[in-house]
């Protein structure tokens, strides 16, 4: 009788412990669990939505033409027709705020876009080729690595000269040694793996292995730092501009509004602080979103669901 007792009960106890298993859960659920479930993240995602949209619609968007001077209204403080007051030279400080936000994304993207293909294309070809491939493409990119972002990009737009392309340029070369490390180390340590080691063995490409599975492996942290860049980007080109290498005038550029409006600061001080308000909010924006990423795509950061 005892005897049964015992099995009766270790039957309930295994049932009860099947029964008490948690649910299988996808990755894509892992990720939307961790990423969404931060306040601050959803708050910088929210910035950023404002601010394609705005970029997007800035033609319907600004009340005035941000380009047009009007010395008549020169230096208008805040009024129910120029919310945000005119600069030296008459033009809407709102309307120029508005189309800022498409050069800021414009020179964020782009800039992001063409440095991470240059330096993941290096990286990789560095990792996993090793020998004297890796000894010239990394050698080159540690000449690069000494000099801050800023004064890197600082240095070649002075050689470059001003304008939106030569800016693009210059923080796009100023941007590639953190991608190519990044991937460099990776391609070195999947290049190693077994799954590498058989498809060697099977006849498979060199390019194939790279597009198919080294690189499919860099992506999340790539991603996460790509998010990253985007807000340091953006915070280096309106210091370029605020130093008058950036975007050349009349073109709307925060960095550029801030220099122009800093002159006046006591009597004006709207004309340096919304442009350095809309650069503060949007950076912020960018870093909380790229640690909502890296959170969600680490597995060691995420934990269970």
């Amino acid at each position: 009788m005892v005897k049964k007792d015992q099995e009766s009960t270790e039957k309930d106890t295994t049932v009860s412990g099947f029964a008490e298993a948690p649910p299988r859960v996808s990755e894509r659920q892992r990720f939307q669990r961790v990423f969404f479930s931060r306040k601050i993240v959803m708050f910088g995602m929210v910035i950023l939505v404002a601010l394609v949209f705005t970029a997007i619609f800035a033609n319907l968007l600004a009340p005035y033409d941000p380009y047009k001077p009007d010395m008549s209204s020169s230096l208008l403080p805040p009024n129910r027709e120029h919310l945000l007051g005119t600069d030296i030279f008459g033009r809407d400080t709102l309307s120029r705020l508005i189309y800022g936000s498409r050069t800021a994304l414009a020179v964020g993207f782009i800039s992001v876009g063409i440095a991470s293909v240059i330096g993941i294309v290096a990286g990789i070809t560095a990792g996993y080729f090793g020998g004297i491939t890796n000894i010239i493409i990394m050698r080159a990119i540690d000449t690069l690595m000494p000099f801050p972002m800023i004064v890197l990009a600082l240095i070649v737009a002075g050689m470059l000269g001003g304008g939106i392309h030569n800016v693009i340029i210059a923080l796009s070369i100023a941007t590639i040694p953190p991608y190519t490390r990044v991937t460099h180390g990776l391609a070195l340590s999947v290049k190693e793996t077994d799954y590498i080691l058989a498809q060697r063995s099977m006849g498979a490409s060199h390019l194939r292995i790279m597009m198919n599975h080294i690189l499919p492996n860099a992506f999340p942290p790539i991603i996460v730092l790509m998010t990253m860049m985007l807000g340091s980007l953006i915070l280096a080109e309106a210091g370029l501009s605020f130093l008058g290498i950036g975007i050349e005038p009349p073109g709307a550029a925060w960095g550029a509004m801030v220099n122009d409006g800093y002159k006046y600061l006591q009597d004006h001080p709207i004309l340096s602080f919304a442009p350095g308000l809309a650069i503060m909010l949007v950076v912020f924006a960018f870093n909380m979103v790229g640690d909502g990423l890296r959170d969600a795509l680490d597995p060691r950061l995420r934990g269970l669901l």
